[in-house]
């Protein structure tokens, strides 16, 4: 009961951040132009949905990563952050 109750106050705050139903993002949730513009699968360290329209990246080689052809492969945002952290904000 307390847990229905928790997740529906902080829906009500954050309504953009909780889903209606829980989404299991598949493995392959990054496009294959997503994926070349990153450096390739193998630069890879790890990757998590952190929000509804927010991906967060971390790569094995931060150089070789390609801003430009995120933005051509549909990622209208991208923020780089130290330690090979990208945030790829997929949506508005």
């Amino acid at each position: 009961m307390f847990e229905k109750l928790q997740q529906a106050f902080w829906k009500a705050l954050t309504p953009d951040l909780i889903a209606e139903t829980v989404v299991v993002p598949e493995q392959g949730a990054l496009s294959a132009d997503m994926l070349a513009a990153l450096g390739g699968a193998q630069n890879l360290k790890s990757q998590q949905r952190v929000a509804l329209t927010r991906v967060r990246v971390q790569l094995q080689d931060a150089g070789r990563l390609d801003a430009a052809a995120l933005k051509a492969a549909g990622v209208p945002g991208v923020m780089v952050l130290a330690g090979g952290v990208v945030h790829l904000i997929t949506g508005l």
